[in-house]
């Protein structure tokens, strides 16, 4: 997940989930057995299973009665290293060993790390890595994809991926021509998270079907919403960083067509309805990942704000982590537009395939991550909150509506809604067609001038073409 944020940017994922990671200095260690921390630390802990019945050959262990396979993992947080350590507990006789390097997205250290130790290759190169919904692009269909391994080649086939019921928009994104390289455990399907008393005090009713009609469908519905809560002396969110992502997320196209830079009237139109949220007050003037918008969770804010888009990681490791005492007065219901936020993607190296032990070690637990739907597999585990035997951690939402399907989400911090009702479908409304590798600059450069132009400091025209110039300037894309 970022941290964009960020992770999700996630990150690519968020504050709580990168300072979970050590600080984000560089930490090669074998990872042992233990099913170690228990799921409060951010995303990262909340997950972890076995595929018993799944990988591309059968069973077993990795590398048969001969020598332990090690594996090369590395990630920008320590989810995917915690998840080895479960997978070793469950599967004691596979016979493999995973080195885990873990290097933060903090000041953009992991990805020329990555890059660099790809291209090195030799025993040291990562067997197996970890990208995020704000740069996998680059490493499943960009620069760096010719490096990956398809799925079919470690023997995870189509027919699996279908079986499991995986999120398309994920699927999408982990291909390049129709070849999957990478696929998430994650779904990060977006909703509309809200106050229930708030909801009530100005809509009559906390109901998510009755709030999905007041909010949207579309953009007008939701500013209509916006206005009656202005008379009741609330805001509708807390910035227009709020609902920047439903607005990226569910445009037609991205950011770049046929090589050149593309403002796709959906994005473009959140010049006006940023600015529309400003000058109506409809909105605290907050930027995400600031005090400010934790205050406005907490409802410590200049107005009380009525909710905040994002999918279930945002419930769990953002607003929950910020404002425990509203535990109960949330809800989550349908958005006005689909769309998805974050998410992590799991490659492994092609060079994995010149040795039989290593590709099927590989391939099994990318399996056991990815694609198997048992109750011995990482999806169940962290779908039900149960990772750790004997406590209830964090529910989270995974990448498979199978596991899904037979898992509990109901969540106290939302009233005891079952919020797999929401974000199954909201996972078959994102689409994963409209993104590139050059997103996270892109988008940083373009809301920086949203926000010159909402503040009055530059005319909608200038702020366009200062957003052209910039790209063009600094990533080397004509427009």
């Amino acid at each position: 997940m970022k941290r964009t944020l960020a992770l999700i940017t996630a990150i690519i994922m968020i504050a709580s989930l990168l300072a979970a990671c050590g600080g984000g200095s560089k930490n090669n260690s074998s990872s042992s057995s233990s099913s170690s921390s228990s799921s409060s630390s951010s995303s990262s802990s909340s997950s972890s299973s076995s595929s018993s019945s799944g990988s591309s050959d059968s069973g077993g262990s990795s590398g048969g009665s001969g020598e332990k396979v090690t594996i090369n993992l590395w990630s920008f947080t320590d989810e995917i290293p915690k998840m080895t350590e479960k997978y070793k507990q469950l599967f004691p006789d596979r016979n493999v060993e995973f080195n885990s390097t873990i290097i933060s997205t903090t000041d953009n250290a992991y990805q020329p790390a990555l890059d660099q130790a790809l291209a090195a290759g030799g025993n040291d190169a990562p067997d197996i890595y970890a990208a995020e919904a704000a740069f996998v692009l680059k490493y499943t269909q960009g620069d760096m994809s010719d490096f990956a391994a398809s799925y079919a080649d470690l023997g995870l086939t189509d027919q699996m991926v279908q079986d499991a019921g995986i999120a398309e928009y994920t699927i999408d994104i982990g291909s390049k021509d129709g070849v999957l390289k990478a696929l998430g455990y994650q779904a990060t399907g977006g909703a509309f998270i809200y106050r229930r008393s708030i909801a009530k005090d100005t809509f009559g009713t906390d109901d998510p079907n009755a709030i999905k009609n007041e909010i949207g469908p579309g953009w007008d519905k939701f500013f209509e919403a916006a206005e009656k809560l202005k008379q009741k002396g609330y805001a509708i969110v807390s910035g227009d960083g709020d609902i920047w992502h439903a607005i990226e997320n569910s445009s037609d196209k991205g950011w770049i067509v046929d090589g050149k830079l593309y403002i796709d009237p959906k994005r473009e139109a959140f010049l006006d309805q940023a600015k529309r949220l400003k000058d109506n007050g409809y909105h605290n003037d907050t930027q995400d990942w600031t005090e400010a918008w934790y205050a406005d969770m907490k409802g410590e804010g200049p107005k009380p704000v009525f909710g905040f888009f994002g999918p279930a990681w945002l419930i769990n490791y953002v607003i929950g982590q910020h404002a425990p005492d509203t535990a109960g007065d949330w809800a989550i219901t349908e958005p006005p537009v689909g769309f998805f936020w974050g998410g992590t993607w799991v490659l492994a190296n092609k060079n994995v395939l010149q040795n039989e032990a290593k590709k099927k070690a590989v391939a099994d637990f990318i399996q056991w991550v990815t694609l198997d739907t048992s109750e011995q597999g990482l999806q169940y585990f962290w779908a039900n909150g149960t990772m750790v035997e004997g406590e209830q951690g964090t529910k989270d939402t995974v990448a498979s509506s199978v596991v899904m399907a037979k898992s509990n989400g109901e969540l106290d911090f939302l009233g005891g809604q079952n919020m797999f009702d929401v974000f199954v479908p909201a996972n078959k409304f994102a689409t994963g067609k409209n993104l590139t590798q050059y997103d996270q600059s892109i988008n940083d450069i373009w809301r920086n001038q949203v926000r010159e132009y909402t503040a009055g400091n530059k005319s909608r025209d200038q702020a366009i073409a200062d957003f052209k110039s910039t790209v063009r300037d600094e990533l080397g894309i004509d427009y």
